[in-house]
């Protein structure tokens, strides 16, 4: 009985992570082909902004190699048996993963200076940046519970890069509101990202009732 108690949320939480990673990466898989596939190819509807992504190239170039590297990284980090598996190159992804974001943040800032865009990305880039900086400092400071709670802020931020583009499918993102829209949208989903991941990090406080103690906590 006090196995399969032990065993029971275990397993659940390994077919949690798996079903979440799984998404994730079907939501990665639809935006590229609906997205960046159809950017190569010069789809008609695409044919303006390839041509802004070819001049901003020298820019757009290290900025995608950035978020590139932080959205695979990811799962890696995440992993519970990697990381005890090999320790060293989990640290080595992590530092790896904190320069992609400085990278990626500061890159993401050039390309947008001058843009209406410049304020969603600005907001996106600062919580990007003070989300993986607080997961740096607590892993350097040993809180490991703490560290993993800032990690799973700051991907849900790097994820942002992907989900936001689910924009590209709507009409009007590429009309006269465009740039209005891409502004609203980019923080929209980072707000939301963020709020979605500390829900999910504290579920347990918010769906379980605590005893009241003998003596008398509320």
């Amino acid at each position: 009985m006090s196995t399969s108690t032990l065993i029971a949320p275990k397993s659940s939480a390994s077919r949690f992570k798996i079903a979440l990673w799984v998404s994730l990466g079907l939501i990665t898989l639809f935006v590229f082909i609906t997205s960046e596939l159809l950017l190569v190819t010069d789809y008609p509807m695409y044919h303006a902004y390839r041509l802004q992504v070819i001049a901003d190239r020298h820019l757009l170039i290290p900025h995608t190699l950035a978020g590139l590297t932080a959205l695979l990284a990811g799962p890696f980090q995440f992993s519970s048996r990697f990381r005890q598996r090999h320790l060293a190159l989990h640290r080595r992804l992590g530092l790896l993963y904190v320069l992609s974001v400085f990278v990626g943040s500061f890159t993401g800032i050039a390309l947008a200076a001058g843009r209406p865009g410049l304020p969603g990305t600005s907001m996106q880039a600062a919580a990007w940046m003070v989300c993986t900086t607080a997961a740096f400092i607590t892993a350097r400071n040993r809180q490991i519970k703490v560290h993993r709670q800032w990690m799973a802020r700051s991907y849900a931020v790097t994820f942002t890069f992907v989900s936001s583009r689910i924009l590209n499918l709507w009409p009007a993102y590429w009309s006269h509101l465009g740039d209005v829209l891409a502004a609203v949208g980019v923080i929209a989903f980072t707000l939301a990202s963020l709020l979605i991941v500390d829900l999910g990090l504290n579920w347990h406080e918010l769906t379980t009732r605590r005893n009241a103690s003998p003596a008398g906590d509320i």
